[in-house]
């Protein structure tokens, strides 16, 4: 049997709900899942739906152990392991710039990823996967140099893009034994950080969603008011103010808008005083996180969903909405066209043009047989190509045949 360490910066999380379900669904091939996560759960354990509750239990948490527990990890990593302590030590502080707040944070680092590499020797895990190439993979980077473990990644972007230096992203690409990215574009990146001989190692493994789960069970009926849902966490890169202003221009124009805000973030009093500025505050609801058992209900309530983001990778709401039938408008950046081709499953928008996003909407409202069509075929996307089951499958084999490999 195949067995795999996960490290996740938190896990569970409201906004890493695609990692449960992509363990769980390797769980269900037969592939061993051990989880840990740098921080705990997002919220309570008794906020936490049923999946969550049982992940959150089983997870191994870094920033739980106590701090004798760090000292005795430390001690005995430079009893059982000195070189491997030294060459750990080096490539932390060598990733800090020799910068001292940034060797500190370093050094952090270098005590999590003790933590990691004691605990996959007490669960004999020799392989150790991470989604996103940031902290957590720094941590997982850390760990390969003292346990001589093999680790892998999936990378998302667009946010390690940004930062390749703070995030290492070149030295992370030349450790690890292989790479999964979610899609063409996200490769393209990493190719554009790299040699041409770590090419080989990059691996295209699509996100999905399930659309037995995500599956319309009435239709919407149609009220006065056009409403729209956009879920995400409220952060500037998702764009929110910029439906927000979208919003009201479509109100003074007459057409009667409301929004559905889920998701929470440190933008959320900016967005609500933009939507009081705009006088659309009773337009606008912020509901704050939303558990993945109650995410559906807003799927089924809205008439279309709209995610006017500034940077992406593929996002699953998109893939959740278009399994609901929900027609979808975002903006034609990153890896999106790789999910929506416009006038085909949903209609892509400049990012910022909020002309352009009051027009789409506006287009969709009045044409409802545009609206279905778009419904349906954004389905049948993600039945075809973003699709749950066979994505993780495709993943397993990947894993299967990349570990196997390497031992």
């Amino acid at each position: 049997m195949l067995r795999i360490a996960y490290l996740i910066s938190r896990y569970p999380a409201l906004s890493h709900t695609f990692i449960l379900r992509e363990i769980l669904e390797l769980r269900n091939l037969g592939i061993e899942i051990e989880t840990a996560s740098v921080n705990s759960p997002d919220r309570p354990l008794d906020e936490l739906g049923t999946e969550e509750r049982a992940e959150a239990l089983r997870t191994f948490v870094l920033k739980q152990q106590s701090l004798t527990k760090l000292i005795e990890a430390f001690l005995l990593t430079a009893l059982v392991r000195p070189l491997g302590l030294m060459r750990g030590l080096w490539l932390a502080l060598r990733l800090s710039g020799f910068h001292p707040k940034m060797m500190l944070k370093r050094v952090f680092y270098l005590l999590e990823a003790i933590v990691v590499g004691h605990w996959m020797r007490s669960r004999a895990l020799s392989h150790l996967h991470v989604h996103f190439a940031t902290p957590a993979s720094t941590v997982a980077l850390i760990a390969k140099e003292i346990f001589a473990i093999n680790f892998s990644m999936t990378v998302h972007g667009p946010d390690e893009f940004y930062e390749v230096s703070e995030y290492h992203l070149a030295e992370k690409i030349e450790a690890a034994t292989f790479i999964c990215t979610i899609g063409h574009f996200c490769r393209s990146q990493l190719m554009k950080l790299s040699d041409p001989s770590h090419w080989k190692k990059m691996d295209v493994s699509p996100l999905g969603v399930d659309p037995e789960t995500f599956r319309r069970t009435k239709d919407r009926a149609l009220f006065s008011n056009v409403e729209i849902l956009c879920v995400g966490r409220l952060v500037p890169a998702k764009g929110q103010a910029i439906l927000i202003e979208a919003a009201a221009l479509l109100k003074k124009s007459g057409l009667p808008v409301k929004v559905t805000f889920a998701g929470d973030g440190p933008d959320k009093a900016r967005l609500q005083a933009a939507a009081y500025c705009f006088g659309i505050e009773s337009d606008c609801r912020f509901l704050g996180g939303v558990n993945p058992e109650k995410i559906r209900d807003l799927y089924e309530a809205a008439d279309l969903f709209v995610l006017p983001s500034f940077a992406e990778g593929i996002p699953v709401v998109l893939m959740e909405a278009m399994s609901m039938e929900v027609p979808c408008i975002t903006t034609r950046i990153n890896g999106i066209p790789e999910l929506i081709e416009s006038g085909a499953q949903g209609l892509l928008v400049a990012p910022s043009d909020v002309n352009g996003l009051a027009e789409a909407i506006e287009t969709l409202w009045n044409g409802p047989d545009f609206r279905k069509e778009l419904a349906l075929a954004g389905r049948r996307k993600v039945e075809s190509a973003f699709n749950l089951k066979p994505n993780v499958a495709r993943l397993g084999a990947i894993f299967e045949s990349r570990i196997r490999q390497a031992v």
